[in-house]
């Protein structure tokens, strides 16, 4: 199976401090990868590498083979990496509807009108789309936060911590569009994430991370109470 992203001995440092340690991760296409680990081991770190928010000291990022490592964000946004940041940073004096245009700025002109599907996606978007984003509730926010990324039409989205301080139902019915969106549609997703049943429902793979390196990956079936001791447990 091809790989869509692919990250080779990777090191980042922030400051004088050894953030990310050979880093190696590949995500298949077609399939849902999580990364999973304790608060402060590299997480967003490296997902903010793969985009281009902070600089790479060695190693390679390769997306559909090519080479991402001097490219800025924006150019990995039009070459179709959809992220979704932990925060869900979106601009709460603009309405939904504003907010969902932003994200097709990341097709680079080759989405130019919000697709029809996200409304059929978020159903609640619609409703509240002239809503300035800031009088959504959080999982509303988080919903907005999905529906612009996939404005662009991305072949790789990435979400970091999509399920935190969200209500039970509103975590349901994101795993349920991520499992629509990577099942049904073939997206390819990359996730970091806490929740071990949500990560056990939506993803196909994990990756496992402890003190900026790598330390277990596999299929989820893989994914032993034995390792969720070692690594996960405070």
């Amino acid at each position: 199976m091809n790989d869509l992203l692919q990250i080779k001995a990777l090191n980042q440092f922030y400051g004088g401090s050894h953030t990310l340690w050979d880093i190696d991760l590949h995500v298949a296409s077609g399939k849902c990868v999580c990364l999973i680990g304790r608060n402060g081991v590299g997480k967003t770190t490296l997902l903010k590498c793969i985009m281009g928010l902070l600089p790479v000291d060695s190693g390679g990022i390769w997306f559909e083979s090519e080479g991402l490592t001097h490219l800025p964000t924006e150019q990995r946004a039009v070459r179709g990496i959809g992220y979704v940041p932990q925060g869900r940073e979106i601009f709460p004096q603009l309405t939904v509807e504003e907010n969902l245009r932003l994200g097709l700025f990341a097709s680079g002109g080759q989405v130019r009108s919000i697709p029809e599907r996200i409304f059929e996606l978020f159903p609640v978007l619609k409703e509240m789309s002239r809503r300035r984003g800031g009088d959504l509730s959080g999982g509303q926010q988080q919903q907005l936060a999905i529906g612009r990324a996939l404005a662009s039409g991305p072949k790789l989205l990435i979400l970091d911590e999509p399920t935190e301080g969200i209500q039970p139902n509103i975590v349901r019915e994101i795993g349920d569009i991520i499992l629509r969106l990577n099942q049904q549609e073939g997206l390819t997703v990359l996730l970091v994430e806490q929740k071990l049943p949500f990560v056990k429902r939506v993803a196909d793979q994990f990756y496992l991370m402890s003190k900026g390196r790598i330390t277990a990956e596999g299929p989820m079936r893989m994914l032993t109470e034995d390792l969720v001791k070692r690594h996960l447990t405070v």
